[in-house]
């Protein structure tokens, strides 16, 4: 009589977990959500400025839900557009992303871009990403990262892979400066570090992946608004908890979302992204995400 509520609890818990699988896997991971945050970043009497932040589209050929939503957000009218990378996930990727960005092309960008630009990915172990200790990281094949490069900067967008600039957006002149992933070592801060110009009217820092290295950098040098992506948010929140896992030294608790970095006057933005990793294709408590910052007066 014993065996009996052990065999319902069982079948309770394996119910419960294959609706949650699904739930993740077939529903929410195509609940594309917008986001708005205001950012007291400008002069007192400044107009507000609107930054469009895209990020981990990890786009496959066939997904053109995805690719009509993006498109569409160009109801949004915004004065910039920053993609913080991993925009592929497959080497026919290139057609769906530039579907999904086209409207955007047109207004001032700028982009970095994250590892799933350079190598598709691999299957993994979805336990790797929250079980203590370092592990190798594994990328799968080349990816056409180039071609995206110049239909990007074709377009007029700047590349902010190591580099630093200064645009026109909004009717203000726009300091930008990016690294190249630092989730697999490409960042190069040093070389483009150094104070803010004074002679523009805001500063923001790009990144794909928010390593506390490059934003402490960024930060010190006096950049007030930081753009990252690559946490996917956690991709599986726990309600009550949040985040099992940001995938770098990021505190979960910032894994998305706009806040302070902490022991500075700059405000961080982590995208939760619009994508997933091909092999675990599943969200939950995690609604695949873009955002629109209005940047607003101090």
């Amino acid at each position: 009589m014993r065996k009996r509520p052990l065999i319902a609890l069982a079948a309770g818990v394996a119910a419960t977990g294959a609706a949650t699988f699904a739930y993740s896997s077939l529903i929410e991971r195509n609940l594309f959500t917008l986001r708005r945050f205001d950012v007291p970043v400008l002069e007192p009497d400044a107009e507000p400025l609107r930054i469009l932040h895209i990020s981990d589209l990890h786009m496959m050929p066939d997904q053109r839900r995805k690719q009509a939503w993006v498109a569409a957000l160009a109801g949004t009218d915004p004065d910039l557009v920053v993609v913080t990378g991993d925009n592929m996930s497959d080497p026919a990727s290139i057609p769906g992303v530039l579907r999904a960005l086209d409207p955007f092309l047109s207004v001032p960008g700028a982009f970095v871009f994250g590892s799933n630009d350079y190598r598709g990915p691999v299957w993994a172990n979805p336990l790797r990403y929250v079980l203590p200790g370092e592990r190798e990281y594994v990328q799968g094949v080349d990816l056409p990262a180039e071609d995206l490069r110049a239909a990007f900067v074709d377009a007029g967008w700047s590349d902010l892979n190591n580099a630093r600039t200064i645009i026109k957006a909004g009717g203000r002149s726009i300091e930008l400066v990016g690294v190249d992933d630092p989730h697999v070592d490409q960042d190069d801060y040093p070389s483009v570090s150094g104070p803010i110009s004074g002679g523009a009217d805001l500063h923001i820092g790009v990144t794909h992946t928010p390593a506390s290295r490059v934003l402490n950098g960024m930060a010190s040098d006096g950049f007030t608004l930081l753009l990252a992506g690559h946490t996917h948010g956690g991709q599986v929140r726990v309600p009550g908890y949040g985040a099992l896992t940001t995938n770098c030294d990021l505190p979960r608790s910032l894994a998305r979302g706009l806040h302070r970095w902490p022991g500075t006057d700059a405000w961080l933005h982590v995208s939760a992204g619009l994508g997933t990793h091909p092999t675990a294709p599943i969200r939950f408590a995690c609604r695949p995400e873009a955002s629109v910052l209005t940047l607003i007066p101090r």
